[in-house]
């Protein structure tokens, strides 16, 4: 029982009012439980504190004498002010009027200097009088005195019109002293008449003094009064604040009513019986447990109907702990104290609990811990993947068997492939769950078309959930396929839920929850639950099928920009492999480029980030990277190229906050089948790999480029000669680093792939090492080219060294017609005499030694001609009248392709001509 402050422990509980039936004083503790060592003052700090009814007792009076003592200073202050006004106006007047009779005054006005002889007169009267100034001036106003001479002779400041007329006048002014009170009166002739006036008066200044000597005498009585009302609001607040306990009234109020309200709207009976045996206080739980009557307080307990052995509890006042008694049909919990154990007064109090409710509260409270522990793994265990199929499964594998005994899932196709959803009742059921696996309901898979009146197609339609209680009472539902609607129910299935998959306005399908281990069927609660755990389960499916959308039209735009099929070429023997990433579309890409004198580049990159973004970059750069090597470019250049474009892109998307490509690298290589030379460069790609024809396997020393876009370095070239039949391997960083396993690492086990592959083709060669480096898939997306050398013959190769002389041009034809007979091309022997003289015509003629020309056999008939000048031929329109000029227009015509490509000593030209 819990005593409010305020009461002695000794006295009776006592009824607060009769409207409250069982409503008492609570009591104080002991005063022995006070704390001890209390100093004396602390009573008092406690008194003036302000929040307890001593505090504000004495604060009251504090207060009221506080303004009693300035209301005293206000009006001593005015009052003094006033007489101190009045005094001036009147010693103003009295010494002006007695100045201006004074004998001689009048005289001295009609004299020759009346200052000469007033001013004297004037000083004196001034000091004796105790003024501030005696002005004596004529009738115009101008001063004959002032105690200031420099005042003499100039206008007076104030009032004279009334005592020109004859009659005095007394006023407050701004003179030029100060503030002041004058009076101003006339001088009279012996007719009456006005002969000049005389001024007296006394500064504001000089009549204030009075207030100011009172005033500490008065402070001084105030703080004696205010010590000895502090002293006795004291001694009065001490005893009041030791009966109520250092509490306010606002504080004692809300403690007795919040008491009260507590006592009565606790879940706990609580009952108090005096030692007579009568009861004292029920609360309201109480007169229901027990039943009790209405005026049951001041009765016997045995007088008040309850069953023997709880009147005789209630009655013994012993000690009871959790005592279980059957009152009707409740068993109550009855716990009982004796009240005078601490001092109190002699009686009992009881609390009783009804504990048949609190099993029954507990169940509910456990069946709704389970729904809150079944959403929240819902939300940690439901969209783990960004798998539409995965997502439905992941929800049917939640809500079995914690929820339902089988849970379905049906979407729309559109939604599998990423797209929003189209209205219509045809479904694909993507998910099945249950607690047995010989369900007759439709299996994964498989395509179903709801008829109208199915609960599912009514979901569909209202984007509602509807409850169907008991299946063999749902004709709507039987009707959708009545052979396996009377399997489903002979397995036992026996109730439905049915709710749509939606977010916002789109429906993408149904979720179907099924019982039948528990007899009962899904009530309304379960109903919104189950609406519930569809919800989160909506917008994971949602976010799988935006990402599956996304997903797909990457990889589509990706797919695009890569390469589908090598170009023809006969240098290398290749292969390839484009593995995307699982988590997204990312920038690995690669290409192949033949180039002239039967010469290929490879390139690969890869590009930061993934995703659309990063796919249109890769194909920007592969675009980019196809154009400059139409220059026929060295590596080196290519790669700067390269640099300034990723530059410029990013500082053109900088302004509108799109991702930045920096750091983007690519591998660039040429490998010419003649020299059997292969030309590097890279730019933060890692570096190639070449098995040889023996098996050894080494990475070459390609000097490391800064990736693309940072600038201000240049990159560097390395040239190796490849053995025919090597194998030349360029990949993307995917393929050797992962989080687990460091780029040093995949360097090696690229290296002990490629070894153990021995002379495997390129095709097993690429499929070998991707199970060696990748056998659990890949997180990054990784392209890997394998290019198997070869080399071209010797007796596919003509080479001649030409003389700066245009006499040579003849002997060129006759070597170039013999080796073409020689190679069965006697019908490319004209024009690739054309073709010759024209380019060798123009090397002697605008060119520079030496000059050397060649021609290959390959796929087609290549002749290139080379001089060491930089100077570059251009094609144009001849005039009728100019007399060359017609060459390279010609061998335009005769030859499929042709063109300049420079090199460390000049350049060649060369014409490609294709080979029946």
């Amino acid at each position: 029982m819990v005593r409010l402050p305020g009461r002695s422990p000794t006295q009776p509980p006592r009824r607060v009012g009769a409207s409250r039936a069982g409503r008492v004083e609570e009591h104080a503790p002991p005063s022995s439980a006070r704390p001890r060592g209390r100093r004396p003052l602390t009573g008092v700090r406690a008194a003036v504190g302000g929040r307890s009814v001593a505090g504000q007792v004495f604060l009251l009076q504090a207060v009221i004498v506080m303004l009693l003592i300035v209301a005293s200073v206000i009006a001593l202050v005015l009052q003094v002010r006033h007489d101190s006004t009045e005094e001036a106006r009147n010693r103003s007047l009295a010494v002006a009027e007695t100045f201006a009779n004074a004998p001689g005054t009048l005289q001295a006005l009609h004299g020759p200097d009346p200052t000469k002889v007033l001013q004297p007169r004037a000083e004196e009267v001034r000091k004796k009088a105790h003024v501030d100034f005696v002005v004596v001036m004529n009738t115009d106003a101008i001063r004959f005195t002032h105690p200031k001479p420099d005042r003499i002779g100039k206008k007076f400041v104030g009032t004279v019109a009334p005592a020109l007329a004859g009659r005095p006048v007394t006023e407050e002014i701004d003179g030029t002293i100060g503030r002041l009170v004058q009076a101003v009166v006339p001088v009279e002739g012996p007719d009456g008449s006005v002969e000049g006036l005389v001024s007296a008066g006394v500064t504001t200044d000089n009549i204030g003094g009075a207030a100011d000597r009172q005033l500490p005498l008065l402070l001084g009585a105030a703080g004696v009064a205010m010590a000895l009302a502090t002293a006795g609001t004291a001694l009065v607040t001490r005893r009041l604040q030791h009966q109520t306990h250092g509490l306010g009234p606002a504080e004692m109020t809300r403690m007795y009513e919040h008491h009260d309200a507590v006592l009565h709207a606790v879940r706990e009976g609580v009952v108090i019986v005096d030692g007579g045996g009568r009861l004292v206080l029920a609360n309201d739980e109480a007169h229901r447990l027990l039943d009790l009557p209405d005026a049951a307080e001041g009765r016997r307990v045995d007088e008040l109907g309850l069953v023997p052995d709880m009147a005789d509890l209630l009655a013994s006042r012993r000690v009871a702990t959790d005592e279980v008694h059957l009152v009707e049909d409740r068993l109550l919990a009855v716990s009982q104290r004796p009240t005078q154990l601490r001092g109190g007064p002699f009686g009992s109090v009881a609390t009783l609990r009804d504990t048949t409710e609190l099993r029954a509260l507990s169940g509910r409270a456990e069946v709704a811990r389970e729904r809150l522990r079944l959403l929240y793994d819902a939300g940690v265990g439901i969209g783990a993947t960004l798998d539409v199929t995965r997502t439905a499964e992941e929800l049917a594998e939640t809500a079995v068997p914690r929820f339902a005994d089988f849970v379905s899932v049906d979407l729309s196709p559109e939604v599998l492939e990423g797209q929003e959803p189209k209205a219509g009742s045809t479904l694909r059921r993507s998910a099945l769950c249950g607690v047995r696996k010989d369900a007759p309901l439709y299996p994964v898979g498989e395509r179903i078309t709801f008829v109208a009146s199915s609960p599912q197609a009514r979901s569909l339609s209202t984007g509602t959930a509807l409850l169907i209680p008991e299946l063999s009472r749902a004709p709507g539902w039987q009707a959708q396929d009545l052979e396996r609607s009377a399997q489903v129910m002979e397995r036992g299935i026996h109730s439905l839920i049915t709710v749509p998959l939606r977010v916002g306005p789109l429906v993408m399908g149904v979720v179907n929850f099924w019982r039948s281990e528990r007899p009962e069927p899904f009530d309304q609660e379960e109903l919104v639950l189950a609406e519930e755990l569809v919800a989160r389960a909506a917008v994971s499916i949602d976010n799988a099928r935006r990402y599956t959308r996304e997903h797909t039209m990457a990889v589509t735009l990706q797919r695009s920009l890569l390469p589908r099929n090598f170009p023809a070429q006969s240098a290398l023997d290749l292969a390839h492999r484009y593995l995307p990433a699982q988590a997204g579309v990312g920038g690995d890409w690669f290409d192949v480029l033949p180039l002239s004198g039967a010469r290929v580049a490879l390139v690969v990159g890869d590009v930061v980030g993934h995703g659309l973004h990063a796919a249109a970059t890769m194909g920007r750069l592969r675009t980019a990277v196809r154009n400059f090597s139409a220059l026929d470019l060295p590596p080196d250049e290519i790669l700067a190229y390269l640099d300034e474009l990723v530059d410029r892109i990013d500082q053109d998307e900088a302004q509108d906050d799109a991702a930045a490509i920096t750091g983007a690298t690519c591998l660039y290589a040429i490998y010419d089948p003649v020299s059997r030379m292969c030309t590097m460069a890279r730019a933060g790609h890692p570096p190639p790999a070449v098995a040889g024809p023996d098996g050894e396997v080494v990475f070459p020393e390609v000097p490391a480029g800064p990736p693309l876009g940072l600038g201000g370095l240049p990159f560097e070239t390395a040239e190796v000669e490849l053995a025919e039949g090597s194998r030349l391997v360029l990949y993307t960083d995917g393929l050797v680093e992962s989080r687990e396993r460091d780029i040093d690492a995949g360097l090696e086990e690229l290296r002990r792939a490629l070894a153990a592959s021995g002379d495997e083709s390129v095709d097993a060669t690429c499929r070998s090492v991707l199970e060696t480096l990748l056998p659990d898939g890949q997180n990054d997306d990784v392209a890997l080219i394998v290019a198997r050398t070869r080399a071209l013959g010797a007796e596919d190769v003509a080479e001649w060294d030409v003389p700066c002389d245009p006499a040579a041009v003849g002997a060129v034809r006759a070597q170039v017609s013999r080796r073409l007979a020689e190679w069965g091309l006697d019908e490319l022997v004209f024009t690739t005499e054309l073709i010759l003289s024209e380019l060798v015509t123009n090397a002697i003629r605008y060119g520079s030694g030496p000059i050397r020309v060649r021609m290959l056999r390959d796929r087609s008939l290549i002749c290139e001609v080379f001089d060491a000048s930089g100077t570059s031929p251009h094609l144009r329109y001849a005039a009728t009248t100019d007399e060359g000029g017609r060459g390279l227009f010609l061998v335009a015509q005769v030859a499929s392709r042709w063109g300049t490509r420079y090199v460390r000593e000049g350049k060649v030209i060369w014409a490609e001509q294709a080979l029946g």
